[in-house]
């Protein structure tokens, strides 16, 4: 509008920088060859950190970056959600309009809420995962857009940023690892006190290697003298260069301020503080100009043209003068981006809005929101709620704040700002009391709240109460992670309760408070779910009796299983069916049919499970998150891991599609646990640190961990399994008793202790065990404790120290083996193997025995198990001699070597080898190389067109070349390439074509490399 202006203040020449300059042009390159790179830097306010991305965002777009520039808002003292993100996306949208479309495709709704233009956000169901599930997809869309064209994404001013943004830039940080992008960060380091909430940000992006922090350090004298040759075009005195650099220390900012001040005519000398000098600045400009200038500051970060001319109420002509003379003198300067107007530099907005009197603010800010409700079309459609909360709260009007607050906290709740929510309402509960009664009385809980309403009363003519808005700040802390400020809006709540006839309301926040509870690992939540189930007993079906039996019932699934939790799933389905709770309808049916597959309907309850994940699929719902996890797991706890394994992919799928990072990480880690009995361990292995990495939640990290340690045990590694024991005792805490968590980390230590000759631990962890108890539906994870601890007594029966309470032990643990459940063919074949190591700790096993646990294991898909029972049956055939037992015995040993070997168990390696050396079976010829002289390729379980494959990729071909030479797709090519490196437990094509020549499989053939082509 203004056209050029001078803005002699602002060298032309980039001084200094030479060595930030070089580090994120190699942050560039790195990311243009595919590597993503993430950077922040820091530096005082005005030490040039804008400068410098200015200039290095130009340079990359020399080189055909796309740059995205994004700014963290502040309008008074509220920033707006995700404001940087948004900005930098519409300028990503408006470079690489396709390239986002395309990358976005399929999630339009739920990005929405960072970049309206891609359409109405979705009106999906609130969780804890919410904000995850948009983080994620914000990180993949970023990944995709920058997956052929590199991409510099720069966000400014992180110590105004909102807490939204400051946990999302924290996720992009940790998770991104595809694309050609480079991740620019900045702050304004003087601003960061010891409590301000950036502080955490910063510790966290320390501790990640793959965040390079900078901090612009000041100037020295020569680069002063060049800065000041640069605003001056002329050479300046040395005396005038000393002087400023003393002024300025250095700061960038105040060199530009200092050398205009130093020769402007109007100026009679320096003034005694920086501060003054800034506004002495703008105390030069026509007093039109000082008024818009003071206007703009109280503003916001920038302010639309016209937003402005509502509020200045200024001629065009007059307004249009003043913003000449504001821009003229370097005070104001065009918005980059959109019709508006800001400070050139934050200091001197901060100085000219602590210069304005407490009445002047708070009628500037009733002037911005009295001319946004008057034309809500001045702001951006994204901002305008925001923005008018924050106008109408700073001009001290609680009649006119409070609806626009909690409108404003709707917005937040739907794009999924739950912090931003959060800290809305407790500025609504703040103005609650000092709001007139009219006022309060005309609201209604439709209007201003989203989320679910506890008193179960019709939202659109309720009456918006004091408890309503503290329901929804407890929901909003909770799902953001304020689980402490969550908790004590619970206690209050349920304190304004105690004089109150309202059950479902006071039984919603006991929901509530447990939840709180458990998350934060202070408790089992059991005491806060008994006071809710007992409040609403008795009263009539409601949305709020059916929630809280669901959640019983959930609890006592996880923590109690029996007729009671059976009991209680029942009666959750049939209260959701009469009230229409559809999606706790589900959650229920889902629990009901994990219990019923653990009290033995086996059948019955997986049916129900599939149907409850194909209907949330149908319908939409999340909870077909929690079946992808839920039903795989019952299908591995009755011996059917190959089942659950292809639904457990598509879960993660399914997970990764939509976000749900917690759901991901169960699926990760049952996935871990089907791979590992199937005897894909090194598979097993990646699902496991998948498990650990993708959550951020104990529970799940700590079931990575513990498979982890169990597959370390099998691999000999006894010290790790140690390591990943204490790691996962430590995430899941002491006050949550789950047998899902405590039984397998029981067993892991049983088998550690073991290991380590520390027998009397192992004995101490079973006997705590014992003491505990083993629930219905609990035998997948206490028959292997029991074995655990039997095979620990059969392996140290000779020692003598082992001698004394053995006996009373063993009979504990015999009579715990007659109580537990063997209700399908695993935990039978368990029964039998428990019984035999029983035995063995008394010497009283036999070669019979030990076939009817062989025979047991052979028709189960468990190698490793099926092997080590093979080694005990070989080891009772020696221990009875024969010709014939001994050649049973040996072949016996090679099946069982080879799977040792395939899988890497070198403790079940050594056994095997060792044995056969006692035995003198083949003095020559170790299991292994018995192996080899057989035909290795059948005992390594591959298929003749696995044989096939395996050979052409010793030999180097490419997936197509194995194709076109075997007759078969590219697609199948790579499956067949898959199960192969599955079944020979190795990570690459490499290692498959050493292993393969290591056997000797293709003696004939000399392996040669080609071209991928």
């Amino acid at each position: 509008m203004l056209g050029p202006v001078e803005t002699r203040s602002v060298s032309p020449v980039f001084v200094g920088r030479t060595g930030e300059l070089g580090v994120l042009n190699e942050a560039l390159a790195r990311a243009a060859a595919g590597e993503p790179q993430a950077l922040v830097i820091g530096g005082e306010a005005g030490v040039g950190k804008t400068r410098l991305v200015e200039e290095f965002a130009t340079a990359a777009g020399r080189q055909g970056a796309v740059v995205a520039l994004g700014g963290c808002v502040e309008i008074g003292a509220d920033g707006l959600p995700f404001a940087p993100f948004s900005t930098a996306l519409r300028a990503l949208r408006q470079a690489l309009p396709d390239e986002l479309a395309a990358a976005a495709a399929g999630q339009e709704e739920e990005l929405a809420r960072l970049l309206p233009e891609l359409g109405e956000a979705t009106s999906s169901r609130h969780d804890e995962q919410g904000m995850a599930r948009l983080f994620e997809l914000t990180v993949r869309l970023l990944e995709r857009v920058a997956a052929e064209r590199t991409v510099l994404l720069a966000l400014e001013d992180l110590h105004w940023a909102d807490a939204s943004t400051r946990h999302l830039l924290a996720y992009l940080f940790r998770t991104l690892s595809a694309g050609r992008l480079v991740v620019l960060a900045t702050y304004r380091s003087d601003d960061i006190h010891r409590r301000h909430p950036l502080r955490p940000l910063l510790a966290e992006l320390d501790r990640l290697r793959t965040v390079r922090r900078l901090e612009l350090a000041r100037f020295t004298r020569d680069e002063v003298g060049r800065q000041i040759a640069g605003i001056l075009a002329t050479e300046p005195d040395p005396a005038q260069v000393d002087e400023i650099f003393e002024r300025s220390d250095g700061n960038a900012f105040f060199v530009e301020e200092l050398a205009v001040a130093s020769c402007d005519d109007c100026c009679t000398g320096l003034t005694d503080t920086l501060r003054d000098l800034l506004l002495v600045r703008v105390e030069r400009l026509p007093e039109p100009a000082q008024r818009v200038s003071r206007i703009v500051a109280e503003g916001g970060s920038t302010v639309e043209y016209r937003l402005l001319a509502a509020v200045a109420r200024l001629p065009e002509d007059d307004l249009i003068e003043a913003l000449r003379a504001a821009v003229n003198a370097s005070i104001l300067s065009a918005a980059p981006t959109g019709d508006g107007y800001r400070f050139r530099h934050s200091l001197v907005r901060e100085a000219v809005a602590d210069d304005l009197l407490p009445g002047e603010r708070s009628r500037l800010n009733r002037s911005y929101a009295e001319a946004l409700e008057a034309d809500p079309t001045l702001v951006p459609a994204d901002e305008r709620v925001m923005r008018l909360a924050s106008y109408w709260y700073h001009a001290h009007d609680a009649a006119k704040a409070l609806p626009a607050v909690l409108d404003a906290s709707v917005v937040a709740r739907r794009r999924y700002a739950y912090s931003e929510q959060l800290r809305l309402l407790e500025r609504a509960m703040e103005l609650w009391e000092t709001t007139p009664e009219d006022v309060r009385s005309a609201l209604r809980v439709r209007d201003h709240t989203d989320a679910y309403v506890p008193c179960g009363c019709d939202p659109a003519t309720t009456p918006l109460r004091y408890l309503d808005l503290m329901a929804e700040a407890a929901v909003a802390g909770r799902f953001c992670g304020e689980r402490e400020r969550a908790m004590k809006i619970a206690k209050r709540a349920l304190r304004l309760l105690e004089g109150e006839d309202d059950p479902l309301r006071a039984a919603w926040f006991w929901v509530q408070r447990s939840r709180l509870v458990q998350a934060q690992a202070r408790g089992d939540g059991w005491q806060e779910l008994a006071t809710a189930q007992e409040l609403v007993r008795g009263l009539p079906p409601s949305e709020v009796h059916a929630e809280v039996l669901a959640y019983v019932a959930n609890w006592s699934m996880l923590h109690a299983p029996g007729p009671d939790a059976l009991a209680a799933a029942e009666r959750a389905v049939r209260y959701a069916r009469m009230v229409g709770a559809r999606e706790t309808e589900l959650h229920a049916r889902l629990t009901l049919g994990g219990l019923m597959v653990d009290a033995g309907d086996t059948e019955a309850g997986l049916a129900q499970m599939r149907q409850v994940l194909e209907q949330a699929l149908q319908e939409g719902e999340h909870v077909a998150a929690r079946a992808y996890v839920n039903l795989p797991s019952e299908l591995h706890s009755v011996g059917r891991a190959e089942e659950a394994v292809p639904i457990l992919r598509d879960g993660i799928a399914f997970t990764r599609r939509f976000g749900l990072l917690e759901d991901e990480a169960w699926a990760w880690g049952n996935l871990s646990d089907s791979l590992f009995v199937l005897g894909h361990w090194g598979e097993a292995s990646d699902a496991a640190t998948k498990a650990l990495t993708v959550g951020h939640s104990a529970k799940p990290e700590s079931a990575g961990a513990l498979r982890l340690a169990h597959l370390a045990l099998g691999r000999g590694d006894v010290a790790e399994a140690g390591r990943q024991l204490a790691t996962a005792r430590a995430r899941h805490g002491i006050h949550a008793p789950m047998p899902q968590q405590w039984l397998p980390a029981a067993r892991i230590a049983i088998d550690v202790a073991a290991a380590e000759g520390r027998l009397l631990d192992a004995r101490a962890e079973l006997l705590h065990a014992l003491e505990s108890g083993f629930p219905p539906g609990t035998q997948r994870y206490a028959w292997p404790l029991l074995l655990a601890a039997a095979t620990a007594e059969a392996d140290a029966r000779t020692l003598p120290a082992a001698a004394e309470g053995r006996a009373d032990l063993l009979d504990r643990l015999s009579e715990a083996v007659r109580k537990l459940t063997t209700g399908v063919p695993v935990w039978r074949a368990y029964e039998k193997w428990t019984r035999a190591e029983l035995l063995r700790a008394t010497g009283e096993d036999t070669a019979d025995t030990w076939s009817e646990v062989v025979t047991a294991f052979e028709c189960l898909q468990r190698p490793y198990d099926l092997a080590r029972v093979r080694l005990r049956l070989a080891q009772a055939l020696l221990s009875e001699g024969g010709d014939h037992e001994r050649d049973r015995a040996a072949e016996l040993l090679r099946l069982a070597g080879a799977v040792a070997d395939h899988l890497g168990a070198r403790p079940l390696t050594e056994a095997v080898a060792l044995l056969a050396q006692r035995a003198r079976l083949s003095p020559a010829r170790t299991p292994r190389q018995e192996l080899a002289a057989a035909d290795p390729a059948e005992a390594l379980g591959l298929t003749n067109r696995e044989r096939d494959v395996l050979r052409l990729v010793s030999a180097g071909r490419s997936n197509r070349q194995i194709a076109e030479e075997l007759f078969i797709s590219p697609k199948t090519a790579s499956v067949h390439v898959s199960n192969i490196l599955g079944k020979l437990g190795v990570s690459g094509r490499g290692e498959a074509a050493a292993l393969a020549h290591r056997q000797g499989l293709f003696p004939a053939e000399t392996p040669t490399s080609r071209s991928a082509g």
